[in-house]
């Protein structure tokens, strides 16, 4: 099969081409503008590699609901100009192939379940702390979804008893993201993250958000393993202060080993490093396709 993957981010669409085995053959970067501007440049990309299949991952909210007038269409993003664009459709008239469309989190999380570092189990969750903060999670092998797509970066958190920075949501301020994506450290520390690798009170901080978050996931979805992803998730230190916060929040209520002694196996980083989505995408792919034949 020649399978096509759309990862639609804020600052570029990384577009590849793979096959059935989740294999990445080829990719390129596009920035992200308008849509007039940004789709024609990933419509001729495929058009002329002419792919049996593709499946998109992208930035949100969008509706994913089969049945609701607005599928497919991204929704109040405050990307403007891509607010009620009807991405599905548009790439579907274009390429006359089948497509699966999802966010770009559930993407990555697809990936990791099928190729990743959940390979061989029946659920997980994707988290990715970056620019903002998303997650996916995958249940006896479907996607979590319902009335929309989880929007888990959005969570209500304790606020460190250290921490005075009000958030950075412009909905909730000090939701989740709103006190530990990127651009919430580096408002709060006056530094980009990258340049704060050695304040050890930055990631502390950091993790104590993150671990908050974990625990509230583990206690609704219970999934087999969690993976961290994004730009804060280069930062190796946070995954040991993450792990620690999130045994010293769960307080020996779980008895199972991944929650304890084998946490390290429990919550790590991407199987498919920053593969995840892309990878995702041609699983998105290869169901578009399956449900059509």
């Amino acid at each position: 099969m020649i399978l096509g993957s759309i990862e639609a981010g804020g600052t570029k669409f990384v577009c590849g081409i793979g096959n059935e085995q989740g294999e990445v053959l080829e990719r390129i970067s596009i920035p992200t503008k308008t849509p007039d501007e940004t789709i024609p440049e990933v419509i001729e990309f495929f058009k002329k590699r002419k792919v049996e299949a593709i499946g998109i991952g992208t930035f949100g909210p969008i509706d994913v609901k089969k049945s609701s007038p607005t599928y497919g269409h991204v929704l109040n993003t405050p990307k403007l100009a891509w607010q009620n664009y009807p991405f599905f459709q548009t790439v579907l008239d274009e390429l006359q192939v089948p497509t699966g469309f999802t966010t770009d989190v559930n993407a990555a999380a697809l990936g990791e379940y099928q190729f990743g570092a959940a390979k061989g189990l029946d659920s997980c969750l994707y988290i990715t702390v970056g620019t903002g903060i998303g997650a996916g999670a995958v249940v006896n092998g479907e996607l979590l979804e319902g009335l929309s797509h989880p929007e888990m970066g959005h969570i209500i958190v304790r606020r460190h008893p250290d921490d005075h920075f009000e958030g950075n949501c412009p909905f909730h301020k000090d939701c989740f993201e709103g006190l530990a994506a990127g651009p919430a450290i580096e408002k709060r520390w006056g530094k980009k993250g990258i340049e704060l690798t050695d304040r050890k009170e930055v990631w502390e901080m950091e993790a104590y958000y993150i671990a908050q978050a974990l625990v509230q996931y583990i206690m609704i979805l219970v999934p087999e393993r969690i993976v961290i992803g994004g730009g804060v998730a280069h930062q190796e230190s946070i995954f040991p202060l993450v792990r620690e916060n999130v045994k010293s929040l769960l307080n020996g209520y779980f008895t199972h080993q991944e929650l304890n002694e084998n946490i390290a196996d429990y919550i790590v980083a991407p199987g498919l490093k920053d593969n995840a989505g892309l990878v995702g995408g041609l699983v998105l792919a290869r169901h578009a396709l399956e449900e059509e034949e």
